[in-house]
């Protein structure tokens, strides 16, 4: 898989299986420390200091607008695939597809799933139910 490139909005595409891992249900941006470094002991013998850094900086990205955009109830997840973590967020909004900001001052925010894209060897989204799922995979190495 080559990296990911956000246009004009995330393919519509399952993720690949992942196991064991981290999971937490969220209801406010409040609650992402604490996330943060659960996620931080959870990988400080997983591998170097810059996939535990783009890890957190996607899993913050993915939830912190989940929770601002989403509505309802927010999981997020941090699993392993065969060689690389994958990084889901569900949220109760599943009719509106995650949508890179285009033409925007980057002072404006909203750069997030492009910064998302370029770290990630694959991305997307899909809906199941009245849940929608961003998702993201980092390679281990």
């Amino acid at each position: 898989m080559g990296r990911g490139v956000a246009g004009a909005g995330w393919p519509s595409a399952s993720p690949p299986p992942a196991w064991d891992g981290l999971q937490w249900r969220l209801s406010d941006v409040t609650e992402l420390p604490r996330v943060r470094e659960e996620l931080r002991r959870h990988t400080a013998a997983q591998g170097p200091v810059e996939l535990r850094d783009r890890l957190l900086l996607v899993l913050d990205e993915m939830a912190s607008n989940a929770l601002r955009h989403g509505g309802g109830r927010v999981e997020a997840c941090v699993r392993r695939t065969g060689d690389a973590f994958l990084v889901a967020v569900s949220d109760g909004d599943p009719r509106t597809p995650p949508t890179p900001a285009v033409d925007r001052d980057p002072s404006e925010g909203g750069l997030g799933l492009h910064l998302i894209a370029e770290l990630s060897t694959a991305h997307g989204w899909y809906v199941e139910g009245d849940a929608k799922t961003v998702w993201a995979v980092l390679p281990r190495r």
